[in-house]
């Protein structure tokens, strides 16, 4: 969707702007597809929308003059743009075909005419319609219009009757009434619509109407899978990153530059003393590519990027959020971490951790009864002492590091032995990529609610990172050490303080993107994603339940 003036408005709080035919058809399709689009501002790409684009590129350049409704000429009219204040819509059309006071609007569209009487789906009649109906006001006869398939090559005509008039009215008043409401439309229920939707990661219909219970199969695998673009790393001191034609150019101080397009980054990490040169940071926020600062040793600097999208709802629902909503989410939050740990003590110790385990059941039973976030601190803190006492279990006995750096509890600020600086580092990174998700989302990354928001500190990236740290952070940091992929060699001592080789954080870096590509099974919804994906599902369930379309956050524990 594009940041046009009218798509910067915010339909659901204030006069309504005019409503575009585009988003009419989208109406008629799926009601909650058009609250998501228009009014929380949600887009996305898929392979029918880029097809789309690429059918729509040469008519929507505006090309030709609309001649004046009593001249007698034959004339052609690209991308001719139309409004009316009286019908409260306007739209781009693709092409105008004129016979003296007439006027025949024409609509390009990708694929093949439909398999129904008229041979055209109502959603694109209704959208033609409007065409109609602003071309009629501007002072022309217009009778019917053209849909032209662009697959098969061939022209459909759609008559304008009196029946397809009143729908089209019809469904302007019910989609301006629907804008105007404080919450979306429900998901459909098992609809063929939402297959190819470009939408459906965020709408999640299936995983919504499951726990709505208006649902009762497990979810069909709908969510899309991981885009292709990947995180671009500055880690090696001098390197400079530069804008170059469509690529940008990553300069490291000796070598050889690297070429990469722009679609193949999601976001830049800076780490330690590396530098973005101006041009760059402007045309990776104008692609809304975030750009992450973190310090050398992984600590979280902070997050440039481009303008904010326009769910506010959710921005003031998590500002607004009462003391009794944050202590619910920070429970679910904080019960997922406790049991996640257990599990991963279960699984992965060499030597008996019992007492562990059940201190540990322990905690998880009380912090989902903690009577306040005071309270919860405390038993996320006493389950967090009783974890790493217990985590050397998990490390081989004879993995290749000196005497003296052998792992005995949880230290930082700085890390005192190598286990905990690939600790916190692991943890930067996976606050990093919360942060990230959470502002994709519409969420304000810094305000949270388990972690209370200071300058600096992400607050909400923190919270969502609790249940994950484990799954994630403590998994990557056993590969790397019980499969010997880091050793002494990998890790300096600066007085007390033991950081990360430049080599030892590529070896880092690596296995933390391999633990994101890694899939797991839902244990709500069945299905098989990748932690990457996972991250940005749970952000989106907890939108849904901050913003009254389910009755609690179900946070993610595995089995």
């Amino acid at each position: 969707m594009s940041t046009s003036d009218e798509a910067l408005s915010d339909p659901a709080h204030g006069v309504l702007p005019l409503l575009p035919a585009r988003m009419l058809n989208e109406f008629v399709y799926c009601p909650r597809l058009f609250y998501l689009e228009w009014v929380r501002g949600h887009w996305d790409e898929n392979e029918y929308t880029i097809e789309g684009s690429d059918i729509h590129r040469r008519v929507d350049t505006p090309k030709g003059v609309a001649p004046e409704p009593d001249a007698e000429v034959t004339n052609v009219v690209r991308g001719l743009e139309l409004a009316s204040e009286k019908l409260g819509v306007l739209a781009k059309l693709d092409l105008v075909e004129f016979f003296g006071k007439r006027a025949r609007p024409v609509d390009y569209k990708r694929g093949r005419p439909a398999p129904v009487e008229g041979r055209v789906w109502d959603p694109e009649r209704v959208q033609l319609c409007v065409q109609g109906l602003l071309l009629r006001e501007a002072g022309y006869e217009v009778t019917e219009g053209i849909i032209y398939f662009a697959e098969a090559n061939e022209r459909v005509p759609v008559p304008f009757t009196a029946e397809l008039e009143t729908m089209t009215r019809n469904a302007i008043l019910a989609a301006r009434e629907a804008a105007r409401a404080s919450s979306p439309p429900p998901p459909l229920v098992d609809s063929p619509k939402c297959n190819a939707c470009v939408l459906v990661s965020v709408c999640l219909p299936d995983e919504i109407n499951l726990l709505l219970h208006r649902r009762r199969a497990r979810p069909r695998t709908l969510i899309t899978r991981d885009p292709p673009a990947r995180p671009l790393y500055l880690l090696e001191p001098g390197t400079v990153l530069r804008k170059e034609g469509n690529h940008f150019v990553v300069q490291p101080r000796d070598g050889t530059e690297a070429r990469i397009r722009a679609i193949d980054i999601s976001h830049v990490v800076a780490v330690g003393p590396v530098s973005l040169t101006t041009p760059a940071i402007h045309a990776l926020l104008a692609q809304n590519v975030p750009v992450v600062w973190l310090s050398r040793g992984g600590r979280f600097i902070g997050m440039a990027t481009g303008f904010p999208g326009k769910n506010l709802d959710l921005r003031r629902r998590q500002y607004g959020a009462t003391v009794a909503e944050r202590l619910e989410v920070s429970r679910a939050m904080v019960v997922a971490k406790i049991r996640n740990q257990r599990t991963m003590l279960r699984r992965n110790s060499r030597v008996g951790v019992d007492a562990a385990l059940a201190a540990l059941a322990e905690a998880a039973s009380r912090a989902r009864s903690a009577p306040s976030i005071e309270t919860l601190r405390g038993i996320e803190g006493l389950a967090a002492r009783i974890y790493f006492k217990a985590f050397g279990a998990m490390i081989r006995e004879d993995i290749p590091l000196e005497s003296n750096d052998i792992f005995a509890g949880r230290n930082r600020r700085p890390p005192r032995d190598p286990i905990n600086a690939v600790l916190s580092f692991v943890y930067s990174l996976l606050v990093k990529d919360m942060a990230i998700q959470a502002f994709t989302v519409g969420f304000d990354p810094y305000e949270g609610f388990f972690h209370q928001p200071r300058f600096g500190r992400p607050g909400l990236a923190l919270d969502m990172a609790e249940e994950f740290r484990p799954l994630i952070g403590d998994s990557v940091v056993l590969t790397l050490f019980n499969n010997g992929e880091l050793t002494a060699s990998d890790f300096r001592r600066l007085g007390i303080a033991v950081v990360l080789s430049e080599e030892g954080r590529r070896k880092t870096i690596r296995a933390y993107e391999r633990r994101l590509e890694t899939e797991v099974r839902h244990p709500v919804f069945g299905y098989r994603l990748t932690y990457r994906r996972l991250l940005n599902l749970q952000l989106r369930m907890l939108g849904a339940a901050l913003l009254g379309e389910l009755d609690r956050y179900v946070a993610f524990e595995t089995r």
